[in-house]
């Protein structure tokens, strides 16, 4: 007697197989075999709690916590001849951290970043949020169009990246807003793929010092005691 599958009973289940096949497994489940029933049934089971989460939209918090759980990926090159993405040039409008302090003032203290970017027709607005005590850090911005503010910016990917690897991604939403979650490190830049392959690039700032290279250790010359 053949068996099917658990791959097979959810192509059989979902009504992707084939006539002759679909034809023969409903044959198979008639004939008593126990196995492949409980297959179909779980298949079935699995088909419907499946469509009924389709319904429900996840929240960006959590879709953030399932990309947290795979490491980062690196991108593959683009090849020979391959068309590259035109980046438009950056402008720093606003910088919180150059604001000077008020009158009387002799200094704030200020936990974060907030800046201002301006691209084309696009501005970007950001804000950066360090965690006290680790190495950790959100990025909140959001992406718009100075030139046509009606113009929607959702469904555009967002990337951190160093170097070559992708540290986080995300895309934004119908407001043109996004938020990630990283470790600092050096050499970070946020990028954001716009519409006619065009992006914005925009170096990120650094929260945390260096590490120090750590010293070699080299035991100190006794000294001989003259007599």
């Amino acid at each position: 007697m053949k068996h099917y599958g658990i791959e097979q009973w959810a192509d059989f289940t979902r009504g992707l197989s084939e006539l002759n096949e679909h034809q023969e497994m409903t044959a198979h489940l008639r004939s008593g075999c126990e196995n492949c029933r409980r297959l179909a049934e779980f298949t079935k089971k699995l088909h419907t709690t499946c469509r009924s989460l389709a319904m429900y939209e996840v929240p960006a918090s959590t879709v953030r916590l399932a990309c947290s759980i795979f490491p980062p990926r690196a991108h593959a090159a683009v090849p020979s001849g391959g068309r590259r993405g035109i980046r438009l040039p950056v402008e720093l409008i606003f910088d919180s951290l150059l604001v000077p302090a008020p009158a009387g003032l002799r200094a704030s203290w200020q936990v974060g970043w907030q800046g201002l970017y301006r691209a084309g027709d696009c501005s970007v607005d950001l804000r950066i949020e360090p965690e006290l005590a680790t190495s950790r850090a959100a990025v909140i911005g959001q992406i718009t169009n100075h030139v046509l503010p009606e113009l929607e910016m959702g469904n555009l990917p967002v990337r951190l990246r160093s170097g070559k690897v992708v540290v986080a991604e995300t895309v934004s939403n119908r407001f043109g807003e996004f938020q990630m979650e990283y470790e600092q490190q050096s050499r970070l830049k946020l990028c954001i793929d716009l519409q006619d392959s065009k992006n914005i690039q925009v170096p990120l700032k650094k929260f945390i010092p260096d590490r120090p290279a750590a010293k070699s250790r080299t035991s100190p010359r006794k000294r001989t005691s003259e007599r």
